[in-house]
C-alpha cells in the first residue's frame, strides 16, 4: 500500500466550467435526507452544493419538504421533490447523496438499499444514518462511504486503521473516506491521507457540509479525486477559519469559507 499525502496540487485536475456552458451542464445533484426529527442536517449539504453545481434536487419526508419550502429563499437555490420521485429524478442527475439527517427506520433502510440496488450506475455518496442501515453487499465502485471512526467500526466491524480502511475499500469494491484527526481515503488500490483540519470541526453540521461538498465535486469529477479534494478543501477552510476566530466557528461559517478557499487554491495553482 503506497500512501500519498494530499496537498493543494490535487485541484489541478478538477473540472472547470466551460465558458459556453448552460444551466445543468456543470453538475446536477440529488440529496436525500432529513426526517421529522432532523431538519437542518441536509440543508448544510444542500447549501454548500448549491455553490458548486448548477442544480440541486432535495428530497425529504413530506413534513420536512413543506417546512423547507417555506424557508427556501433564505437557504439556497434548490428544487424540492417528493420521495416517490426519487428514482425518476435520479436518472437526470450526475450524483446522489443519501444520509444527512435521514433517520434510522424500516422505511429509510428500504430506501437506502433500493437506491443502492436500482442505481448501481450512478455515483452515490453514503453518509451519516445511511451508513448504519446499508447492505454492504450492494456497494460498488460508484459508491463512496464517509464514516467517522465510530461509524466505520459499526459498518466494517473493526477500528479505522489505515490498513482496515484500505482492506474495506478493496473487499467491498468502493471508496472509503474515513474521517478523523487524519482523513484516510482509499479505493482498494490507492490510499491518500489528509492531515489538515482542526478541533473546531467537531461541531454539528460540519460533516454534512463535507458530504455536500464531496457529492457536488463528484458530479463532474472522478470519484476518488472528488473524495480527496473534498476532504482537503473542507479541512483547509476550517484551518483558515481557525486563524481568524480560533475554534469559534460553525458549519455555516465553513460553508461561507469554502468558496474563498477554493478560489485561492485554484488561482495559486494557475500561476
Amino acid at each position: 500500500m503506497i500512501e500519498r499525502k494530499i496537498d493543494s496540487s490535487i485541484v489541478e485536475d478538477l473540472y472547470k466550467p466551460p465558458r459556453n456552458s448552460h444551466k445543468g451542464d456543470n453538475g446536477r445533484l440529488l440529496i436525500i435526507g432529513g426526517s421529522k426529527k432532523f431538519h437542518g442536517a441536509p440543508l448544510f449539504a444542500v447549501k454548500i452544493a448549491s455553490k458548486i453545481v448548477d442544480l440541486v434536487y432535495f428530497s425529504s419526508v413530506p413534513e420536512n419538504n413543506e417546512l423547507i419550502k417555506k424557508m427556501k429563499s433564505s437557504l439556497a437555490v434548490f428544487i424540492t421533490i417528493d420521495r416517490k420521485e426519487v428514482f425518476t429524478v435520479a436518472e437526470k442527475v450526475d450524483a446522489i447523496l443519501i444520509g444527512p439527517g435521514l433517520g434510522i427506520s424500516a422505511d429509510t433502510e428500504k430506501l437506502t438499499n433500493a437506491v443502492l440496488e436500482k442505481l448501481p450506475h450512478k455515483k452515490l455518496i453514503l453518509d451519516a444514518d445511511s451508513l448504519k442501515i446499508l447492505d454492504k453487499r450492494l456497494l460498488n465502485p460508484n459508491c463512496v462511504v464517509t464514516p467517522h471512526k465510530g461509524e466505520f467500526e459499526i459498518l466494517f466491524g473493526k477500528p479505522a486503521t489505515k490498513k482496515a480502511v484500505f482492506e474495506a475499500a478493496k473487499r467491498y469494491n468502493c471508496i472509503v473516506v474515513s474521517k478523523g484527526a487524519e482523513d484516510y481515503i482509499s479505493d482498494g488500490e490507492r490510499f491518500s491521507v489528509n492531515t489538515n483540519g482542526n478541533a473546531g470541526m467537531t461541531k454539528g453540521g460540519t460533516g454534512d457540509v463535507l458530504a455536500g461538498l464531496l457529492a457536488a465535486m463528484a458530479c463532474k469529477n472522478d470519484l476518488f479525486l472528488a473524495a480527496c479534494v473534498g476532504v482537503f478543501i473542507n479541512g483547509l477552510a476550517g484551518d483558515r477559519l481557525k486563524e481568524k476566530v480560533s475554534f469559534y466557528y460553525n458549519a455555516s461559517d465553513l460553508i461561507d469559507e469554502i468558496p474563498k478557499t477554493m478560489a485561492e487554491i485554484l488561482n495559486n495553482n494557475q500561476t
